[in-house]
């Protein structure tokens, strides 16, 4: 089994997230390979609240130029983690 730190990277903060955050609903940015069982467990283990639904989606990577050199941001896989009535994650909730 995978560490649960391996599977969630980072949280979210935007101002659509912390609106979000009012429906007891959380943006993570999560491992590529990562499904949403083990997303889900990695939530609970972390910040020990119930998971009721976990919902992804992938974000494609843009083009990016330096000059004359074109690049390509990374394309990453967020998670939208909705947690039972009543749990919080304070780490997040004080930002």
């Amino acid at each position: 089994m995978r560490n649960p730190h391996d599977i969630i990277i980072k949280p979210v903060i935007s101002e659509k997230t912390t609106d979000l955050m009012a429906d007891s609903k959380y943006t993570f940015i999560v491992d590529n390979k990562a499904n949403k069982v083990e997303i889900a467990n990695a939530v609970e283990k972390i910040f020990n609240v119930t998971v009721e639904r976990v919902n992804t989606l992938k974000v494609k990577g843009k083009n990016r130029r330096m000059g004359r050199f074109i690049g390509k941001t990374p394309t990453r896989k967020k998670a939208i983690v909705t947690l039972k009535e009543g749990d919080k994650i304070e780490i997040i909730e004080g930002l």
